[in-house]
């Protein structure tokens, strides 16, 4: 089992259809109260690497699925630049709520604190367990420090592989939503290169696992 840096008391157990309908059913912290439905992770059962990301936001409350908003329309314009495809790739959040805060009829996003968090680790771990990735990427600094802890920076850590259970890598870099949010032009250009970079390293690692894995047919 891929160990997440923080404590999980209690892991769910079963397929990713039974996972996604308990998980549906959680009320183990407030966020559920408000928001629209629990988006949960999507891609193939033993997809070879997982992407998590923060939490949902707006568009993807709506929806029901990961990365589907504005952050999630950079993130395949970086996975199509890098050489991923999302079909072949696990999506989803370290918090499976929206969490948000209302300015007049808008809901902005509120980041979740350390105990909403702590509940729904629970589902990433059923998630890790269950797809069983040989990669995993962590989008932004919640998703990284869950995997990696809490003295993990994505400003100058990022891009780094690290073991997480033999033989399971992972690394961290950049939340597209971050990249949206850096207020000068030119450093939101440079740090969505950054992103592009990190991921294709994921895309040269998932080539040489496909060599592995034909060498040894």
């Amino acid at each position: 089992m891929i160990a997440l840096a923080k404590p999980v008391e209690h892991v769910p157990t079963g397929r990713l259809a039974t996972l996604r309908r308990k998980a549906a059913d959680c009320r183990d912290c407030p966020l559920w109260r408000h928001a629209t439905q629990t988006v949960f992770g999507q891609g193939p059962a033993r997809a070879p690497a997982m992407l998590i990301g923060e939490q949902p936001g707006a568009q993807e409350d709506l929806a029901g699925a990961p990365f589907v908003g504005p952050a999630g329309q950079l993130l395949d314009r970086a996975m199509a630049e890098a050489g991923l495809d999302r079909r072949a790739l696990y999506l989803t959040n370290t918090v499976k709520h929206f969490k948000y805060e209302l300015r007049g009829k808008a809901r902005l996003h509120k980041r979740a604190n350390a105990a909403e968090q702590a509940a729904c680790r629970q589902w990433l771990a059923a998630e890790l367990d269950r797809v069983q990735p040989r990669l995993v990427v962590g989008l932004g600094a919640m998703a990284a420090q869950t995997l990696f802890g809490n003295a993990f920076r994505i400003s100058t850590q990022r891009g780094q592989w690290r073991d997480l259970a033999s033989p399971v890598r992972g690394l961290a870099t950049w939340h597209p939503s971050a990249v949206l949010r850096m207020p000068r032009e030119e450093r939101r250009h440079a740090a969505y290169l950054e992103l592009v970079a990190d991921l294709h390293q994921v895309a040269l690692a998932l080539a040489a696992l496909a060599r592995q894995t034909g060498a040894t047919r």
